[in-house]
C-alpha cells in the first residue's frame, strides 16, 4: 500500500494585525452610520485568506465590499414587508400580538437557514486557491426547509435529535461543494458526533436537574416556614445554579472541540482528506483569555468614562444613574450613548480578536491534507457572477468572518 503524504495548513496572521484593523474599521462606522462596516467584513476576510496557506500557496479572497452593499440593500426589500407587519402588531391585542410575533419569529429564523447557505455560496464563490475558484451548488432554500424541519425535532425531543441534524446538514454543505471541476464529499453521518453530543447532553440534564431539585425544595421550605431548612436549600439552589451555568459551558466546550475534529476530519475531495484536531482545552483557554481582556478593557472604560464626565462637569455626583444622566443634560445623553457604543463595541471587538479569530487559529493549526498532490490535475471553472452580495445573512447577521 503506498504511503499516503501529509501537508499541514499554515496560519501565519496575528492577533495584533487584526486588532488594529478591527479598530479601524469600528471608529469609521460612526461616522458613516454603520455602512463602513461592508468594507470592514471584506478587510477581515483578506486578512484570514492571506494568512492561511496550504501547501505553500495562500489562499485568496475576490469579493468586494461594493457586492456585500447591494446585496444588503436587495435583501432589504424583502425585510421591508417583515418591518411593517412588526409595526401593525404592536397595535393589536395581546393574543394577536403574541401569535404574530411567534410567527414572525419563526420566519425569521427559516430565512436564516436560507441566509446562511447563501452566504456561504459567496464566500467560495469568491475563494481561490492556487487560481481555482471554490465554489457551492445545491438549493438554499431546500437547505432552509431542511435546517427548519430539523430544528423543529430538534425542539420537540429537548436536544436529543441534535446529531441527527448536524449530520444531515454538514453533508448537505459538503456534498454541494465543489474546488473547480472536483466535487467535495463527506464521510460522516450522525453517528461521527452523537457519543460527544449525548455525553454532553446527560451531565449537563442531570446538573440542571439538581439545580431544579435544590430549587424546589428551597420553595417548600419557604411554604412550610422553616427557615433554617430554607436557608441551607437557598444555597444549594444557588451553587446549582452557579454549577450548572459553568458545566453548559464546559460542555459546550467539549462538544464544539468534538464536533469540529469529527466532522472536518470526514471531509474529502476526490483522494485528498482533511484531518483536523482541535481539543476542548484549547477551546477553553481562548474563552479564558477573552474573558481577561475583557474585564480589562471594561475597567479602561470605566475609568476613562469617569474621567471624561468629570471633566465636561455633567453633573454626575459620582454615580451613573438614569436621573443624573437626565439631570445633565445633551451632555450626559451623549456620555451615556457613548459609554454604551464602546462597551457593546469591546464585547464585539474582543470576541471576534480572541474567540474567532482563536477558533481559526486552533483549526487551522491542528490541520493536516493527506494525499494533496492528487489536487493537481483539478481544471480550473468560472466564477458565478449571478451572486450579488450575501444579501440576507449581512441583514441577520448570520454571516462568517
Amino acid at each position: 500500500m503506498p504511503q499516503q503524504s501529509r501537508t499541514e495548513v499554515q496560519f501565519s496572521g496575528r492577533r495584533g494585525e487584526l486588532f488594529g484593523r478591527l479598530l479601524r474599521g469600528y471608529l469609521l462606522m460612526l461616522p458613516t452610520l454603520g455602512l463602513y462596516r461592508f468594507w470592514l467584513t471584506t478587510t477581515k476576510r483578506r486578512f484570514y485568506w492571506q494568512n492561511t496557506a496550504i501547501g505553500g500557496d495562500r489562499l485568496e479572497y475576490t469579493g468586494s465590499a461594493t457586492q456585500l452593499l447591494v446585496g444588503f440593500l436587495f435583501a432589504l426589500g424583502v425585510f421591508l414587508p417583515i418591518y411593517l407587519a412588526f409595526f401593525y402588531l404592536s397595535f393589536q391585542s395581546g393574543a394577536v400580538t403574541l401569535i404574530g410575533y411567534g410567527a414572525a419569529a419563526l420566519l425569521l429564523w427559516f430565512l436564516s437557514g436560507y441566509a446562511i447557505y447563501r452566504g456561504r455560496d459567496f464566500r467560495l464563490s469568491r475563494t481561490l486557491w492556487r487560481g481555482i475558484r471554490f465554489d457551492q451548488r445545491g438549493s438554499a432554500w431546500g437547505y432552509a426547509v431542511r435546517r427548519f424541519l430539523w430544528s423543529l425535532l430538534v425542539v420537540v425531543t429537548a436536544g436529543l435529535a441534535y446529531p441527527f441534524m448536524a449530520g444531515d446538514l454538514w453533508r448537505y454543505r459538503y456534498t454541494h461543494t465543489w474546488f473547480g471541476d472536483r466535487q467535495f464529499s463527506f464521510a460522516g453521518s450522525w453517528k461521527t458526533v452523537a457519543g460527544p453530543f449525548y455525553r454532553a447532553w446527560l451531565v449537563l440534564a442531570a446538573t440542571i436537574g439538581v439545580a431544579i431539585w435544590g430549587l424546589v425544595a428551597n420553595v417548600r421550605s419557604y411554604a412550610a416556614s422553616d427557615m433554617g431548612t430554607a436557608a441551607s436549600f437557598g444555597m444549594l439552589a444557588t451553587l446549582g445554579t452557579v454549577l450548572a451555568v459553568v458545566v453548559a459551558v464546559l460542555c459546550f466546550l467539549y462538544y464544539r472541540s468534538r464536533e469540529t475534529t469529527r466532522m472536518f476530519s470526514a471531509v474529502r475531495l476526490g483522494d485528498a482528506a482533511l484531518s483536523v484536531k482541535v481539543k476542548a482545552r484549547s477551546l477553553l483557554g481562548q474563552y479564558l483569555l477573552y474573558g481577561l481582556c475583557l474585564v480589562a478593557a471594561l475597567i479602561v472604560l470605566g475609568i476613562l468614562g469617569f474621567a471624561i464626565a468629570r471633566a465636561f462637569n455633567a453633573n454626575l455626583s459620582g454615580e451613573f444613574s438614569a436621573a443624573n444622566i437626565a439631570q445633565a443634560g445633551w451632555t450626559g445623553l451623549v456620555l451615556a450613548a457613548g459609554g454604551y457604543l464602546a462597551t457593546l463595541s469591546a464585547f464585539t471587538l474582543l470576541g471576534e480578536v480572541f474567540i474567532d479569530c482563536g477558533f481559526w487559529m486552533l483549526v487551522s493549526r491542528y490541520a493536516t491534507i493527506e494525499n494533496l498532490e492528487t489536487l493537481e490535475t483539478v481544471r480550473a471553472t468560472g466564477e458565478d457572477r449571478s451572486l450579488a452580495g450575501e444579501g440576507l445573512a449581512d441583514a441577520l447577521n448570520v454571516g462568517s468572518f
